[in-house]
């Protein structure tokens, strides 16, 4: 698990749009807590801040404590709005949780020594078929990232879950079989130039079919 960080928070009197307008205009973000069997929680934090840690690769997986009033709400990030136009912050959803919580969530994942794979270094292309893996775990024992070692594989290998470490309590939420996460694949000129190769040997014995099609013909009509 990563390690928790603290975001600074204060609570809002009032709820609805024109509240919510007045604190994004006071260069805040309005955000709601909810969940662990107690009433939602207006708040609003810092745009800068959430910025910060937006920006980072495991925001939404990652536990945070809240510092509200000189205490703390530890919790887990849900969800954020974002203006679908100006791509600007408008929203975010905590859920309050404790070392019991199971969570559904998305893990990144992440690929090691490219540089020492032979399939790359001849020109091969690593096409990535999942960029996270979902999973059901407890706050406690959510991955920051599942990694995967690139070295030895070859054009053609596939890379699957089975090929990273995933620690007990932690369960991909796809267990009817050994997923694929990602292969390496021949380059594109490669494959066209090979595809060339192909055609022009069918064309090739084509071409002595005909050949010995047409030889033959004389033969024929001799016999004839």
């Amino acid at each position: 698990m990563s390690s928790i960080d603290t975001l600074s928070a204060s609570l809002r009197e009032k709820v609805g749009t024109n509240s919510a307008k007045k604190v994004r205009i006071a260069n805040k973000i309005p955000a709601i807590i909810y969940g662990d069997g107690k009433n939602p929680e207006p708040i609003s934090l810092d745009v800068k801040d959430l910025r910060i840690e937006i920006n980072k690769s495991s925001f939404l997986n990652k536990i945070y404590d809240l510092s509200i009033n000189d205490s703390k709400t530890r919790v887990i990030v849900q969800g954020i709005s974002q203006n679908p136009v100006t791509d600007q912050l408008e929203h975010v959803d905590f859920l309050r949780v404790n070392d019991k919580t199971k969570v559904t969530i998305e893990v990144p994942v992440k690929f090691l020594n490219e540089t020492l794979s032979p399939g790359i270094k001849r020109g091969g292309v690593l096409n990535v078929v999942r960029y996270t893996v979902e999973v059901i775990c407890p706050v406690n024992k959510i991955p920051e990232s599942f990694e995967f070692n690139l070295e030895g594989l070859e054009i053609g290998d596939s890379i699957h879950i089975s090929h990273t470490k995933i620690d007990e309590g932690v369960e991909p939420t796809i267990k009817d079989r050994d997923f694929t996460v990602a292969s390496i694949l021949a380059p594109s000129a490669l494959v066209s130039a090979e595809t060339s190769e192909d055609k022009a040997e069918e064309g090739e014995e084509e071409g002595k079919d005909k050949e010995a099609t047409e030889e033959s013909k004389p033969e024929e009509e001799n016999k004839k």
